[in-house]
């Protein structure tokens, strides 16, 4: 080994990436590159808690080759918490593995010391009570001599002529317990009945309580909002990054492992499904007493369960079989790699997916482990890059039954836009990239303690103001050391190049302004690159200065490009000269600063008291589908009365992305931002 000799780490799914000198442990290339996993032993093989996985395979879209011939080999000590299953899959522990070569490390959610942040709470938001799956609770008369009606007959029957439901099937599962329930129920029993024609569970005595799961799959974050669906109530959230990652940041990257790998999309959809089971089953946990830590002895613990007193009250004690319903909306790709419906078509012109209406399939069939009987609903889609998500946010902010016109941005690795009212809907979808959500930037990272999520710029000293996740006091509040600031994070990235221009540090070109003294922007030695220091070393856990540099402005603003000339491309379809109100949905939605976003011009001129947060209203539709079955037909009616246009083919597409490119753009006024940024700086020529 050549002293000195660098090669190439890529953790995911925070997306980090650098260079280490070969012969490094994991866990000290983690450290080197900002990327926090668990070392509760310090690296003495004690604990077992740096476990990773070392990915197999060619990564085009990560220009990496990975393998575990990349490391250095397995060391005694390791099977004490890898077993063979797991060793085969390329599990190893971060504190024995020395990287050889380049490697993409999966990190798992177990092993993350820094959590990712996921905000995707639900709102609180009206729905009409209809969901699915209803309970009826019944006693029937026990068979005699004299009326040997079978147990199944018996029981529609009494459900008929109390319920008026009729020409019930019934699922073999819940078939093969109904005569040792009725008989433990002493006849009375609770029956579970999807959409007044299927019976999917049966139990002894009667009940009045029954769940549900909505999720939203979402090409970075998963979230499942877990209901009662008796009282509406959201129980519990759950949240985890899509273990997808690894095989790329965007749906595309996605698309082209599942098409040139032969086993891709299996195990695309194994993993997905493996992190849906995860979410479901932390929801039923839930339910339970928490667990703590007791010492055994040095250097381990059990985890245990408190036990709770009979008179103690606020655990349902649910069990997975409880969750008798589940609704799912994700983009059209996610969708496909959910079912393994081949997406190589979706990616290529003109995109079409293999199936725009909703579909009911038995989430035992998915390998999705909820009630044996139970379904899933999957919204359906628009188009190959417009999916049930934004069918979600339609039937949650209905524009279709509104005289305003609406303007919908929902800002993820793929951005989506909708534009109009009840006369007329149209939607697009745009190439954001992942660059807003922090990768593809140099120091850019995913939301998690150490981001940075707000910043302000001084326009006079250029002197930078921010706060991190973790921490409620801002940086000048604190002590240098106190901020431990590993990067930046999407709502940061938002701010960030507001506040550069309105400070006069970026031109309308987005170009650095080297007329601007400040002591921030400098040229980086390394590389020959301006760059503009948000942290300096000493306020970091990185060891290093967290810049921005004038790629990463370049990545912000193809990125902002591509959302406001999608928009202006729509508006001109519609004959608008401006929209009446602007929606920002999603995770961005919940943190974006509106008069922030208007001065970097993510979209066209409004009156910013009109631009709203309407927060992840895609996982809110999939709540609402999950709670009124009604809206299940609206999505699909509203999915084929969308009209979706290809914003690529668009004759104005390119001329318009150009102008876009410019702060807040190269020649559209703004003159709700008078007053707010200087007119020598928003007027600039």
């Amino acid at each position: 080994m050549n002293k000195g000799e660098r090669v190439k780490v890529i953790f995911q799914p925070s997306g980090r990436r650098g260079e280490v000198e070969k012969g490094t442990t994991i866990i000290e290339a983690s450290r080197q590159i900002g990327v926090d996993i668990e070392a509760l032993c310090g690296g003495k093989k004690a604990c077992g808690k740096c476990k990773v996985r070392i990915e197999e395979g060619s990564y085009e879209r990560l220009g990496i080759s990975s393998s575990l011939r990349h490391v250095s080999p397995w060391q005694m000590g390791e099977e004490k918490f890898i077993n063979e299953k797991e060793r085969a899959e390329g599990y190893r522990l971060g504190c024995c593995a020395k990287v050889q070569g380049d490697v993409l490390v999966f990190v798992p959610e177990e092993s993350r010391a820094g959590k990712q942040v996921v905000s995707k709470a639900a709102r609180d938001i009206h729905i009409d009570w209809n969901p699915a799956v209803k309970l009826y609770s019944i006693e029937i008369a026990p068979p005699t001599f004299e009326d040997t009606t079978a147990d199944f007959e018996r029981l529609c029957e009494e459900l008929d002529d109390r319920y008026g439901l009729k020409n019930l099937t019934i699922d073999f599962h819940a078939l093969k317990d109904l005569p040792d329930v009725l008989r433990s129920g002493e006849w009375q029993v609770t029956v579970s009945v999807w959409m007044d024609q299927e019976i999917i569970r049966v139990r002894p005595g009667k009940n009045d309580q029954h769940y549900g799961m909505a999720i939203d799959i979402g090409t970075t974050t998963v979230a499942g909002y877990f209901c009662n669906l008796d009282t509406m109530e959201v129980l519990d959230t759950q949240t985890l990054m899509n273990p997808q990652c690894k095989y790329g940041e965007d749906i595309m990257s996605r698309i082209t492992y599942a098409s040139m790998n032969s086993s891709g999309l299996q195990k695309m959809s194994s993993d997905i499904i493996e992190g849906l089971n995860t979410i479901l089953q932390g929801a039923v946990d839930s339910t339970h007493p928490p667990k703590v830590k007791i010492k055994e002895q040095e250097g381990q613990t059990e985890e245990k369960r408190f036990k709770v007193s009979e008179d103690e009250k606020g655990y349902a004690g649910l069990g997975i079989e409880d969750i008798e319903d589940v609704t799912i909306v994700c983009n059209t790709a996610m969708h496909h790699i959910l079912l393994q419906l081949n997406p190589k078509h979706v990616g290529m012109a003109p995109f079409p997916p293999v199936i725009h209406h909703s579909i009911d399939v038995k989430a035992r069939d998915l390998g999705i482990r909820i009630n044996r009987g139970a379904y899933v609903h999957i919204l359906p889609n628009e188009a190959g890059f417009v999916g049930a998500d934004n069918v979600g946010v339609l039937i949650t902010e209905e524009p279709h039954k509104s005289e305003e016109v609406q303007l919908i941005i929902d800002i993820g690795t793929n951005g989506e836009l909708v534009l109009g009212n009840k006369e007329r809907l149209i939607s697009s979808s745009c190439a954001t990239g992942p660059a807003l959500e922090g990768a593809q930037l140099s120091c850019g990272m995913r939301a998690a303690p150490g981001a940075i999520e707000r910043i302000t710029i001084d326009p006079e000293s250029h002197e930078v103001d921010y706060k991190v996740i973790g921490r409620d006091a801002w940086k000048r509040f604190s002590k240098p050391e106190e901020m431990k600031t590993k990067g930046i994070c999407g709502s940061g990235i938002l701010d960030l190049l507001a506040e550069l221009f309105k400070a006069g540090v970026v031109l309308k070109s987005g170009q650095f302004n080297k007329e601007e003294e400040s002591n921030r922007y400098r040229m980086n030695s390394g590389n020959n690159q301006p760059e503009f220091v948000i942290a300096w070393k000493e306020e970091t856990s990185i060891g290093k200065d967290v810049v921005v540099t004038q790629q990463d402005i370049r990545q912000i603003q193809l990125a902002k490009g591509a959302v406001y000339a999608g928009c202006k491309v729509m508006m001109k379809r519609l004959g608008l000269e401006g929209v009446d109100r602007v929606k920002i949905a999603g995770a961005f939605g919940t943190h974006v600063d509106r008069e922030k976003a208007l001065i970097m011009g993510l979209f066209p001129d409004c009156e910013i008291e009109r631009v709203s947060s309407v927060g992840n209203a895609a996982g809110d539709g999939a709540r609402i589908a999950l709670l009124n079955r009604d809206k299940r037909k609206e999505a699909d009616w509203v999915s084929r009365n969308v009209e979706y246009i290809e914003l690529t083919i668009e004759e104005d597409f390119q001329r318009e992305f150009m102008a876009a490119m410019h702060l807040p753009h190269m020649k559209d006024r703004f003159p709700h931002l008078e007053g707010i940024v200087p007119d020598h700086i928003l007027n600039q020529t």
